[in-house]
């Protein structure tokens, strides 16, 4: 169904704002609720999770080198164990998709747009990803390789701003509670490590197939060293308040002040936030098209884009009720959930097929 290949490279330039966009606002906060002063620490222990998952989605590739879950699944349990299973991977993927766009509406109007209609914010965002799925898996790498420099320069300009507001004591003492409260402040953030396995609707799309799993650890470790330096950068700035702020990121950014010209840049904030969520949504976007296509059988994804946007806007009123309650969401509910199909359901999986190419060698 998708004739387009993408370079490993743009595979981790798309992954890359997949999990830091949305992580990069949201998680400072909730992980200074475990870990206090020392949640710069927690993402390094999380991204074990995202290796994890690398090494699992990776393995499950190469044993099916052109199959996405949807087509493994059914090939690994049969075709109605199979197509049950790939519905628990559809229905995540839809919800997280309506989740990120809530999110990324309510963001916008919590902080400019006061008057704007939440309809007009979400609406507009999905018809945006909507065109750029159409494209295919080629203007997705490419969207990626364009908005990557749009998305981290003003990220480090925002960063290196801050620097004289930076308080060292803010940090100590280091570890005054021990690992445990630090690896409990890694819960949160492993739930977005473990979106690595959207990697699954990537791979098979490769040009460059055995640099995918290579390419796919890169993606980690620089996702994981963004969530230290913003989660360091947090922490000096706002010290003991950054449990108590929704959006830590936005804060601090009200604190930048060179001369009398440059500062208040919360416009780099949103800039961040746009450019990020428009790729991790076109993503989840283009991974629940291809995944519903593959699951009907259907000849090309692109039946299914408009019909899919509504369903994302759809869900994203019907998932949560206000912001708050998707805070909530994201601190105890999200990462069990994201874990569990993203990581428990492939291993499963993983286990089953193992052991199935290990009987046709043997019989052989």
């Amino acid at each position: 169904m998708e004739k387009g290949k993408i370079t490993s490279l743009q595979m981790a330039l798309l992954m890359y704002p997949t999990i830091v966009a949305t992580a990069i606002l949201a998680v400072p906060s909730l992980t200074a609720k475990y870990a206090q002063q020392d949640l710069w620490i927690s993402p390094i222990l999380a991204s074990v999770v995202g290796i994890f998952t690398v090494y699992i989605t990776s393995r499950l590739n190469k044993l099916y080198p052109n199959k996405t879950i949807i087509q493994i699944s059914e090939h690994i349990m049969g075709k109605i164990p199979g197509k049950l299973i790939t519905l628990f991977f559809l229905f995540f993927y839809i919800h997280v998709t309506g989740l990120i766009v809530r999110d990324y509406s309510e963001f916008l109007i919590g902080s400019f747009f006061f008057k704007t209609p939440i309809t007009i914010i979400s609406g507009s965002m999905v018809f945006l990803c909507a065109l750029a799925v159409r494209g295919g898996i080629e203007v997705l790498g490419r969207v990626a390789q364009l908005f990557s420099p749009v998305f981290c320069i003003p990220l480090i300009i925002l960063i290196i701003s801050l620097i004289p507001e930076f308080k060292i004591s803010n940090l100590s003492p280091v570890l005054e509670g021990g690992f445990f409260p630090v690896m409990k402040g890694a819960i949160v953030p492993s739930g977005w490590f473990s979106e690595f396995f959207i990697m699954i609707f990537l791979l098979p799309f490769l040009n460059e197939k055995k640099k995918g799993m290579k390419y796919g650890m890169v993606a980690v470790v620089v996702v994981m060293l963004t969530l230290v330096v913003v989660n360091l950068t947090v922490q000096l700035v706002l010290g003991s308040t950054t449990a108590t702020k929704v959006y830590p990121l936005m804060n601090v950014s009200r604190y930048i002040g060179v001369g009398d010209f440059f500062e208040h840049l919360e416009s780099i904030s949103m800039a961040i936030w746009i450019m990020g969520a428009f790729v991790k949504i076109s993503v989840f976007y283009y991974a629940v098209s291809s995944g519903i296509s593959q699951w009907f059988n259907l000849s090309d994804f692109r039946l299914v884009i408009w019909p899919v946007a509504i369903l994302i806007v759809e869900f994203s009123f019907w998932s949560i009720p206000n912001i708050m309650e998707y805070s909530r969401f994201d601190f105890i509910a999200f990462p069990f959930y994201a874990i569990f199909i993203q990581v428990i359901i492939p291993v499963f999986l993983l286990l089953i097929a193992t052991i199935q190419k290990k009987r046709e060698s043997k019989k052989k």
